[in-house]
């Protein structure tokens, strides 16, 4: 018997937990790289915060949290150009406002208002995509037509680990690979796919490994370093505009959150666990660093976060005052020219919608 094929998954890690080297730093680590990067997590982490808000006191129906994982979405925003493509999963606020998504896009949508998803700034990129891994999909369809076109573009998607046990995941990564086609798969191993423990999910050593199979690189990075974040993204574009192929990054974190506003992850997960998460979160272990290299100090913290709220505070104000969708939205955006019995339903409730205004004055 002799070995036909042998393969092996790489690790990435740049700062620890304490915000210490492990190794010599890639070229871009510097304060003005740095300094862009750590303010947006800080960012994203404070919309977070004020969204889970919004939620609770009514102003939301439901939102998903990204708390402990805004290193892969910023890691993601800080390694895509202009042109390129995002499909995201409901996790990825830090990349969609570094790409120019507006907060108050985020939050309509939030609110069961599709036209959250039409982004003024960065009108192709994909809508948030709440059902599981079908956004993988969409990306290998987008990055089929970037080769086809001979486009030096990359399409970028994300998912959680539980996507990676959804059939999608596995034919998009598969024709990822047959065809060699231009998109990059970020896996956010965030621990929980709602309330099943990743160690239930799959016997895997890695969840990388699973793009050995499509003929695909597969590495896992610390999720919680948005250096390693950064550079094995901006890697793995690079090597795809090239028409070099695609990667599978699993980028390892945890979901210090409920799975959403509707979940109490208390019910399943031990709070020393939960605790123990809390000392590798990444923000932490950024800001320690720009401290300890002087890059920033508590002050200018302080400044900062104060400028942010304000920030959000004039998003959440333009969000409150946006009119609510036309009832008429829910038929008019499905069929060239609507059926007759769709037809008389838009009627209806055009009725039935004019009578509840009615009563509510």
């Amino acid at each position: 018997m002799s070995e036909v094929a042998s393969f092996s998954i790489d690790y990435t890690c740049f700062l620890d937990a304490n915000g210490k080297p492990t190794q010599d730093l890639p070229s871009f680590v510097k304060k003005e790289t740095l300094l862009p990067l750590y303010q947006a997590m800080l960012l994203t982490r404070l919309f977070d915060s004020k969204a889970v808000t919004l939620q609770r006191t009514g102003k939301l129906n439901t939102y998903a949290s990204t708390l402990g994982q805004e290193a892969i979405s910023v890691g993601i925003g800080a390694s895509m150009r202009k042109e390129d493509i995002l499909c995201p999963f409901y996790r990825d606020y830090g990349a969609q406002l570094m790409r120019g998504v507006k907060m108050q896009e985020i939050l309509s949508f939030w609110k069961g208002n599709e036209w959250g998803n039409h982004f003024s700034e960065c009108p192709n990129d994909f809508p948030i995509c709440v059902p599981i891994a079908t956004q993988v999909l969409h990306a290998a369809g987008v990055a089929t037509a970037f080769k086809l076109r001979k486009q030096a573009r990359v399409v970028v998607t994300t998912c959680g680990d539980g996507a990676t046990s959804e059939g999608d995941f596995y034919e998009a990564l598969n024709i990822a690979g047959a065809w060699q086609l231009p998109v990059v798969f970020v896996i956010n191993n965030n621990q929980w796919a709602i309330s099943t423990a990743r160690k239930a999910q799959t016997h895997a050593q890695t969840l990388a490994q699973k793009a050995i199979a499509a003929g695909i690189q597969g590495e896992q990075v610390d999720g919680n370093d948005v250096v390693a974040v950064r550079f094995a993204v901006e890697r793995a574009a690079e090597k795809a505009r090239t028409g070099k192929g695609s990667s599978v990054i699993e980028a390892l974190s945890y979901r210090l959150s409920d799975h959403t506003t509707a979940d109490d992850a208390a019910r399943y997960r031990a709070s020393e666990e939960l605790q123990h998460a809390y000392k590798e979160e990444p923000i932490s272990r950024l800001r320690t660093y720009l401290l300890d290299q002087s890059y920033w100090t508590e002050e200018e913290d302080k400044h900062f976060i104060q400028q942010c709220n304000l920030t959000i505070e004039n998003a959440v104000n333009k969000y409150l005052a946006l009119p609510k969708p036309a009832i008429t939205d829910l038929f008019d955006y499905h069929f060239a020219q609507l059926p007759a019995d769709l037809n008389e339903q838009r009627i209806e409730a055009t009725a039935l919608f004019k009578l509840h205004e009615m009563l509510e004055l």
